[in-house]
């Protein structure tokens, strides 16, 4: 699920989904970073990348703030990396062959070919993009059945949702040194048309805001029959305009709420109605140490909860692959960490990352089919 289908929008022009957003250090070569964005769920190893979308990674600098509720935010300077596809050539018969580039926030324009399992490399930026097996691990319909039910209904173990379906992988690795001296960083993957007037269709932080902190509308006394995903999904990640904030906040102080509640125990009480972790969560970017060295586990969330509570962070934070990173994400918000781990019953991909280049595994030729209403 993760951002999978995070609104009608996403549902209507599938190939702008962006499923997953991951940024971590290269396990392999010190000083770079992995960028990765994975789109279009449920793909097929014959789709390819649209050339009248533009694939957009933004990196800023992050500041400690004085308000302990959102502790990192972003500087004005940006760091953006766009990748854009020719129309595919099926000339060939039952394949395609196609080709794309990234320009870097020095201007320099790196080439490449999809499914060059080498990819492409020039500017400090080395890129690959190609159908693969989709990583994102989590028992999807248990999620769901916990939110309709209002109890939690993990089982162990559980299934990945349709393990061995695919994606659009866009994988960047590139060098520390592009980004100047920062050391701290905010990372968010952006889908836009391509032309003239660019139209921002989804961006990405963090994983499971949309479908999971801002999906449910039962639990809103304020917007209970508003699908906010789609207003959300066109916002500025690093800049979010006054109109729709409050609705945005409503929907995550009761749907936060809902979370810590499942445990019948209130790690996070309410401030007149408003949850401690609304204006974190809103601050929806990976963070990410980039002088720290790659860790698989236990990075995701550290940076931001040790600095909300005036500690040190240890990890480099952001998102690794193979991340069991939503045992982390209930524990955070069902029980702050005051319990034992929730876990949802799977704990890793069938076909989990490898720690060298494009890190992503190969594609499932023959992935299960979609459910029809998708």
């Amino acid at each position: 699920m993760s951002d999978h289908i995070s609104g009608p929008r996403a549902l209507g022009n599938p190939i702008a989904d962006i499923t997953d957003v991951y940024a971590f250090p290269s396990p392999e070569r010190p000083g770079r970073l992995v960028l990765i964005m994975n789109t279009l769920p449920f793909a097929k190893v014959s789709n390819a990348f649209s050339e009248g979308l533009v694939y957009r990674f933004r990196v800023r600098p992050l500041g400690v703030a004085d308000d302990g509720a959102v502790p990192l935010v972003p500087g004005e300077r940006e760091f953006r990396f766009d990748c854009v596809f020719s129309p595919p050539d099926r000339s060939a018969g039952d394949s395609f062959s196609q080709e794309g580039s990234v320009t870097t926030p020095a201007g320099d324009v790196v080439p490449f070919v999809v499914n060059d399992e080498n990819g492409g490399s020039g500017g400090g930026v080395r890129v690959f993009a190609g159908p693969r097996w989709d990583p994102f691990i989590l028992d999807a319909p248990a999620a769901l059945k916990t939110v309709a039910t209002g109890r939690l209904a993990f089982t162990d173990p559980g299934a990945i949702f349709l393990d061995g379906k695919n994606v659009l992988g866009l994988v960047l690795e590139i060098e520390t040194a592009l980004l100047g001296d920062a050391t701290l960083v905010g990372v968010i993957a952006e889908t836009l048309t391509r032309g003239v007037f660019n139209v921002r269709i989804e961006r990405v932080g963090r994983p499971e805001v949309k479908n999971l902190l801002l999906g449910p509308k039962q639990f809103d006394q304020v917007n209970r029959d508003l699908e906010i995903r789609d207003l959300y999904n066109m916002e500025d990640g690093f800049h979010l305009e006054d109109g729709y904030a409050g609705a945005y906040r409503a929907r995550l102080n009761a749907n936060l709420a809902f979370w810590d509640g499942l445990d019948d125990a209130v790690d996070w009480p309410l401030d007149g109605g408003t949850h401690p972790l609304t204006e974190l969560v809103l601050a929806d970017y990976l963070v990410v140490d980039v002088t720290k060295p790659y860790q698989e586990h236990g990075s995701f969330l550290e940076i931001e909860l040790s600095t909300r509570e005036g500690r040190s962070h240890e990890t480099a934070g952001g998102r690794a692959v193979n991340d069991d990173m939503m045992d982390t994400f209930f524990t955070t918000f069902i029980n702050a960490g005051n319990g034992p781990t929730i876990r949802d019953g799977v704990d890793a991909s069938s076909r989990p990352a490898s720690m060298a280049f494009p890190y992503l595994s190969p594609p499932n030729p023959e992935p299960p089919e979609p459910p029809e209403h998708h």
